[in-house]
Formats: structure tokens, C-alpha cells, sequence
């Protein structure tokens, strides 16, 4: 646990306790802050209660007193319009932050100086959870103490406190960005950008705003990572490259670069500051299969290169990458049927990424449809043998693939898994394989994407017994 000691004897409220509300809570605590705190679930309530904090309603807090309310990341901030809880705190003057806030104040108390331990942030719409999980296992790979969390894993405050060989690793989504303005990385990442979260931001520049602000709050002696293959993250790269603050490092997929990191062919290749070279063959991280995959390969390359100087110890670390859980995890085979959770994939840019990397798929598709639905999806429908639709998306999906593909409107992952895997087992492909990646929010039928990739799992584990069943 981290203290937010730049807290300490002050009043603050916590409006949302979830697992970064809860990490909150304990951390102002334990900084001896006095902590008011409000959540629906009386579950939440009661732990918070049990870390020190005063439960009560929010319009019941002494707002004469709180300086600063900490707001769960999922609270609108600004749309589709602030929660009454952002409008109280402006009136009363408090600042409404989150908790990587805290964090960031804690580990880089002077923005104008270098932190107790470096800081790597990562964000984008897609490859962000990957590349920092692949960041985090090259530096310990390489004698680092790697601390990952944020968006990922573990909340920021309750990450180990630092040492000599701690870096941050630290995935931020957009929401977070918004309530992060102290936040200063060492080394910022932006993966890439496509439409995602409109809701959340009014529109497609007010998210990519956010993302830029993160890079543009990084270190001046610092570094930017950003892959420049789609036409937002490019511009900018640009204006931020012609900035002459942090070092702008391009990284692509598929074009030669003059000058940054590249993958062409399933060779990745560091052109950083002379000609290019070849580091190695992405063929050999196994575990990271796919265009999608190589361009997080090279951004996390990119991002460990200030701290790492020999190449080959960063390309060994990247073949020994052992995947992340619900992003194109590979779960295991009964008889020739192969099973990928992919659950991580809530919208349709994601979902491509899996369609394009397997033939002869029986996919399981649904939930709660993200602007766009899957229209972008339909090049990738002859890889695809038949769909199983669940989930509120159903209907629309259905008038999608309506004479593209055979589909059925299974409802529900239990009714699809089983139906898919008869279907696959039936068919005349010698390796045919079932795969959960969804293009849609978990939200109408799960608690988030990790449960409903648990699920997909417990589902597969339970249609074979352990004779029959091949695992990873």
C-alpha cells in the first residue's frame, strides 16, 4: 500500500468504491487523512467502514471542510453530463480527482523534479493491458522491480512502495487521464486510437484530447512512445514530436521507419537513433501471435529502450512473454477443437485483431454494443464458419451477418459455448476453433470482461473431462 501522505489531517471524500475507491480509502487512511465515503453497494459501504472511513451520502458530507473528493473512474465527469457528486465539489470548491491522483502525488511529489521511481504510463483504445503487461515482464526480466497496476491487476495505491530498481508500470485509461493532472510519467505510451468511450467524452477528438493530454504532462527529460499507424495517434506524434519537450519515439506496423521502431514481416527492428537493425523474430514470442500483437512487441521495446541497453536481453524477454488472460488466451482443446478467450475484445477494432489471426472460427459475439456495432467486422467473415450471438447486441448483430454467415441467437455464453462446440466438433476442419471475443461491453450479463472470460473458461473446463481435455 502506498500512503497519500500529501493528504495527511485533511478532509477528503471517496465517491465510488469499487477496487480503486476501496485502495482509496485505505491509503488516505493510513495517511491519518479523514476520509468520508459513499458507494450504492452496501457490501462497498461496509468495507469502507471497516478501512476508517466515514459512510455517509454524499449531500450529508461537510463540504465546508473536504478539499478534495476522489471519483471512481467509471462516475461521469463531464458526459453526458457531471454526477451530482462533481457538481457538489465544484460549488464547494474541492478538486475532484482519482486515484492514480494520489498515487502520482505520493511517488512525484514536484512536478518540476524526477520521482522517487520512474513511471511508465500506457495508454489507447486497443494493445494497452498487453504492452503493459509486456513492459512489466521485460524490466523484470532485466533485474528491474516492476510494479504493474493501474487499469490492469492492481490499483496504483496499492502497488509496493518504491526501492532501488522499482519502475511504475501502469496502464490508464482515459477516465483516469481526466482525473489524473499530476500525473507525470517518465515514459508515456499511446498504443493507438479508434472510436471507443464516445459517451464517456462527447466525441471522438474529446478522446483523443484526453489521450494526447497524458503524453503531453510526461517528463521533460522524458520519452514518448506512440504508434503513429492510425491517422489520430499520427498527428499527434507530430505536434509533439515538433515540441522539443520528451523525445517523440514513432513506432509502426508494417512501414519502414527513418527513424523509431518498426515491424515489418515479423521482424521487429530498432532504427532509434542510427540505421536500422534487427532485433529478432516475433515468431518466436509465441504468445503474442498477429499484426496487433507485433505492434505492442515494438511500443513496449520502445518503452523498456532507456532503461534496458542490450537489445538481445529485451528480445529474449519478449519471446518468453507468457500471454495475458482474455486477450487471445489460449484456453485449451478438447478432441481437434480449440478454444481462445478473447473477452477483453469490447469492441469491434479489437475483435478484428482475433478474427484476422485464425481460420475456420466458430465465434461467439454479443452484449452490450458499442457505437459502430461490428459493420467494420464483415472482410473478416469468410475466416468465420458460423456466429453465436448473445447477449442485447443479438438483434443487431443478427442484421449484420443476415446472409454473410450462418448464426444462431444462443442468448446466453452457456447456450453458445455448447452449441459452438458441437457445431465445431462436427465440422469437416481439422483444427476448428471456438472463440469468445465478444466486439461489446460485458455490462448486461457480467460485472466486466474478466468475469466473462472466467465464465467462457469454467464453460470449456466443463464440457470435457480431464482425459479429454488438452490444456496450454
Amino acid at each position: 500500500m502506498i500512503p497519500a501522505r500529501a493528504f495527511a489531517n485533511r478532509e477528503v471524500g471517496v465517491f465510488g468504491l469499487a477496487r480503486s475507491g476501496l485502495s482509496s480509502v485505505a491509503s488516505l487512511n493510513s495517511a491519518a487523512a479523514r476520509v468520508h465515503a459513499w458507494d450504492e453497494s452496501e457490501e462497498a459501504r461496509a468495507e469502507a467502514a471497516r478501512l476508517g472511513a466515514q459512510v455517509a451520502p454524499f449531500d450529508a458530507w461537510p463540504w465546508q471542510r473536504i478539499q478534495s473528493v476522489v471519483l471512481s473512474p467509471g462516475i461521469p465527469l463531464t458526459h453526458p453530463r457531471p454526477h451530482s457528486v462533481v457538481t457538489a465539489a465544484r460549488e464547494a470548491g474541492a478538486e475532484v480527482i482519482g486515484d492514480v491522483e494520489l498515487f502520482a502525488r505520493e511517488i512525484r511529489p514536484d512536478r518540476s523534479k524526477s520521482g522517487r521511481a520512474p513511471i511508465v504510463a500506457i495508454t489507447g483504445t486497443n494493445g494497452k493491458s498487453t504492452t503493459t503487461a509486456l513492459i512489466g515482464h521485460i524490466l523484470n526480466s532485466c533485474g528491474f522491480q516492476a510494479e504493474i497496476g493501474g487499469n490492469i491487476g492492481k490499483p496504483a495505491l496499492e502497488l509496493t512502495p518504491p526501492g532501488g530498481r522499482t519502475i511504475y508500470v501502469l496502464e490508464i485509461s482515459s477516465y483516469q487521464i481526466d482525473l489524473a493532472p499530476g500525473l507525470v510519467p517518465d515514459i508515456a505510451v499511446l498504443t493507438n486510437i479508434t472510436p471507443d468511450h464516445l459517451e464517456r467524452h462527447g466525441s471522438l477528438a474529446n478522446y483523443a484530447a484526453v489521450k494526447s493530454r497524458l503524453l503531453e504532462q510526461t517528463a521533460p527529460d522524458g520519452h514518448i512512445v506512440v504508434g503513429v499507424d492510425d491517422s489520430l495517434s499520427s498527428s499527434i506524434y507530430t505536434r509533439l514530436a515538433a515540441n522539443h519537450g520528451a523525445r517523440a519515439v514513432p513506432v509502426s506496423v508494417g512501414k519502414i521507419l527513418g527513424r523509431g521502431i518498426f515491424a515489418v514481416d515479423g521482424g521487429l527492428y530498432d532504427a532509434w537513433s542510427n540505421g536500422a537493425t534487427k532485433i529478432m523474430n516475433l515468431a518466436h514470442a509465441t504468445h503474442l501471435p498477429g499484426a496487433h500483437n507485433w505492434q505492442n512487441a515494438a511500443l513496449a521495446y520502445a518503452a523498456v529502450r532507456p532503461f534496458v541497453k542490450e537489445a538481445r536481453a529485451i528480445a529474449s524477454a519478449i519471446a518468453g512473454f507468457p500471454g495475458l488472460a482474455h486477450r487471445m488466451e489460449y484456453v485449451g482443446r478438447i478432441g481437434k477443437v480449440g478454444f481462445i478467450n478473447d473477452s477483453k475484445a469490447t469492441n469491434a477494432e479489437a475483435a478484428a485483431r482475433a478474427l484476422a489471426c485464425f481460420p475456420d472460427i466458430f465465434w461467439i459475439a454479443g452484449g452490450r454494443a458499442k457505437e459502430g456495432g461490428i459493420d467494420s467486422l464483415v472482410e473478416h467473415l469468410p475466416r468465420v464458419r458460423k456466429v453465436y450471438l448473445i447477449g442485447e447486441a443479438a438483434e443487431e448483430f443478427a442484421g449484420v451477418l443476415n446472409g454473410r454467415v450462418p448464426f444462431e441467437m444462443s442468448g446466453t455464453l452457456e447456450r453458445a459455448v455448447t452449441a459452438a462446440y458441437a457445431d465445431a466438433a462436427r465440422a469437416g476442419a481439422s483444427a476448428p476453433l471456438v472463440l469468445l471475443s465478444p466486439a461489446c461491453a460485458s455490462f448486461d450479463q457480467f460485472r466486466d470482461f474478466e468475469e466473462r472470460g472466467n465464465r467462457f473458461r469454467s464453460l470449456v473446463a466443463n464440457l470435457a473431462g480431464p482425459a479429454e481435455r488438452e490444456a496450454s
